[in-house]
C-alpha cells in the first residue's frame, strides 16, 4: 500500500503549522516571572499586614495596662513586649521596640519594628500607637 499523496491531505491552517513550534516555552518564559512577582508581592503584603496587626494589638495591650488605675508606664511597656513575644516574637515583628508615656490624663504606647520580608534587601518599617485615658476615681 502506498502512502497518501500530500495533495490528498486537507490544507493546514498556517497558524497551526510548523511555525508555532516552541511557542508554549516562550509563553512560559514570559509569564513565569510575572506569576512569581504576583505571588511574592501577595506574600509580602500578607506578612506586612500580619506584623502591623500584631504591633497594633501589642500597643493596645500595653496601653490597657498603662492606663489602668494602678498602672505604670513600665508595666505597659512590659505587657506590650510580652504580647509581641506571645504573637511570635522575631518571626512576626523583627527587632520590636516599645515606647510608652503616661501623664495624669493620658497613656500612650507605641510598638515599632520591621516586618519579615520575602523580597531580598527590603524589610518594611512598622509603627503602631494606641492612646487611652488614664482611669481615675471621680466624685
Amino acid at each position: 500500500m502506498r502512502p497518501p499523496d500530500d495533495a490528498a491531505l486537507p490544507d493546514r491552517h498556517p497558524a497551526v503549522g510548523g511555525r508555532e513550534r516552541g511557542s508554549a516555552s516562550v509563553q512560559l518564559v514570559v509569564l513565569m516571572p510575572a506569576l512569581f512577582a504576583v505571588m511574592f508581592l501577595g506574600m509580602q503584603g500578607a506578612l506586612f499586614y500580619h506584623a502591623r496587626a500584631a504591633a497594633l494589638a501589642a500597643a493596645q495591650e500595653g496601653v490597657r495596662t498603662a492606663a489602668g488605675m494602678n498602672g505604670t508606664r513600665e508595666a505597659g511597656v512590659q505587657d506590650a513586649y510580652l504580647f509581641v513575644d506571645a504573637a511570635g516574637g522575631d518571626d512576626v515583628l523583627v527587632s520590636a521596640r516599645v515606647s510608652a508615656s503616661r501623664t495624669v490624663a493620658d497613656a500612650q504606647v507605641t510598638v515599632a519594628g520591621r516586618s519579615l520580608s520575602v523580597i531580598p534587601g527590603w524589610s518594611p518599617w512598622i509603627s503602631q500607637s494606641a492612646h487611652a485615658p488614664v482611669e481615675r476615681i471621680t466624685q
